[in-house]
């Protein structure tokens, strides 16, 4: 058996377990991400483990050991809704098609980064990734037990001082333990089981992961397109494991649940270089408007965004605070591009924050911005990048829909 693996596999080493979770698991019972001393996974994984679970109430059936052979992950196939059933076998049927696996996909905003989260089967999924990765039982045991496995990269970024991440931008967003570090399928920064997806208001399949074993996956990339049609995105993945993205893909982004599902809705895009994109023209048509505002004049953003960006720079006008926003210093609000050296969006790509006052407010910094300007924001519903882990005083974005008026 021959399994595919692309540069990837050489950040394998990074598999960690973070440990502290227990059957009734408390903030205080919990090893902190950045403390924990974790082992690595073992050459022969027991058949017969014992993780505790840490969260009953969005727990699956444990995998157990490993059973069956590796496939490569080569395309991902991703929809706006649940994959027809019909059209999954017309798929399978394809000539250069071995596997298959259907997984829930969809996006999530944490401090202005767009990250996918995919839910799925611990014990199916696991096939489709790295030998080592596969092989890490207690991994596998965690997820289905209610954590989180993620690119050790992101969570450091992410998770507080209990390992804890908070999957959206509002007070009641679900929050999940980081159960273990570990190198994702390309284009999927985290993985969950099935039963957190109500909460997470996301699907458990309209995404499909495609072996093609040992044929080469851009043999069947135009008949696959053919078939799936227009409005599905399909990313060849040892292109993605190279570059970040497949460059000839048309990209989908549907946000999950709360300000940013209610607001974007599904979001298609093609990459056209140099860290831009370009969304599909109707959703731009639909959605993003240029028009004038208090103290910074003619802004273009989000239609949904200016009703509080009006009532916040209204508010700090009648509250005799307009010197401390610098119009000549705002750095805009639309920008479909990736965040400067990733293929990750932000929120500018939809519209739905803005940056002001750059030259004092700079990344990993206090920053300038007057509190009581972050304030009158936050009071509108906007979220301040000064409060993230990696701070960015300068950057504010519509983290809740609130009436106007």
């Amino acid at each position: 058996m021959r399994v595919r693996r692309g540069p990837g596999a050489a950040v394998a080493a990074a598999l960690v377990l973070l440990l502290g979770a227990c059957s009734e698991p408390s903030p205080d019972d919990r090893t902190p991400a950045s403390e924990a001393t974790p082992p690595t996974p073992t050459d022969d994984p027991p058949a017969t483990p014992d993780t505790p679970v840490a969260d009953p109430a969005h727990a699956v059936e444990p995998p157990g050991a490993r059973d069956g052979r590796l496939w490569s992950a080569d395309i991902l196939v991703q929809w706006d809704q649940s994959i027809d059933d019909d059209l999954v076998e017309q798929i399978e049927k394809l000539k250069g098609v071995a596997h298959t696996e259907r997984i829930g996909l969809g996006q999530v905003s944490l401090e202005n980064r767009v990250l996918t989260v995919a839910s799925v089967d611990p014990g199916a999924y696991r096939h489709f990734t790295q030998a080592d990765v596969a092989d890490f039982q207690e991994a596998w045991d965690r997820v289905a037990g209610g954590e989180m496995a993620i690119d050790q990269k992101v969570a450091r970024r992410l998770a507080d001082k209990d390992g804890m991440i908070r999957l959206g931008s509002e007070d009641d967003s679900p929050s999940l333990h980081v159960g273990a570090y570990t190198p994702q399928v390309p284009t999927i920064d985290m993985v969950v089981n099935t039963a957190w997806a109500d909460d997470i208001e996301m699907s458990t399949d309209n995404g499909l992961l495609i072996s093609t074993d040992d044929i080469t996956p851009a043999t069947i990339r135009k008949p696959l397109e053919r078939l799936v049609g227009k409005d599905a995105s399909v990313q060849m993945l040892d292109v993605a494991s190279r570059l970040g993205l497949d460059p000839d893909a048309k990209l989908t982004a549907i946000p999950t649940g709360g300000t940013l599902g209610s607001v974007v809705g599904t979001f298609r895009y093609t990459v056209i270089g140099g860290g831009r994109i370009a969304p599909d023209p109707s959703w731009v048509a639909a959605n993003i408007r240029t028009e004038v505002v208090p103290i910074l004049g003619s802004v273009t953003c989000h239609k949904d965004l200016f009703p509080q960006l009006r009532a916040a720079l209204l508010e700090v006008q009648q509250r005799n605070l307009s010197d401390k926003i610098h119009p000549e210093e705002y750095a805009g609000c639309y920008y479909p591009r990736f965040i400067a050296n990733t293929t990750t969006l932000s929120n500018h790509s939809f519209g739905l924050a803005l940056d002001l006052n750059t030259p004092g407010n700079g990344r990993g910094t206090v920053g300038e911005m007057d509190r009581d300007v972050v304030a009158i924001f936050k009071t509108w519903g906007f979220a301040w990048g000064g409060d993230w882990r990696w701070t960015d005083p300068m950057h504010f974005e519509l983290s809740e829909v609130k009436a106007v008026g």
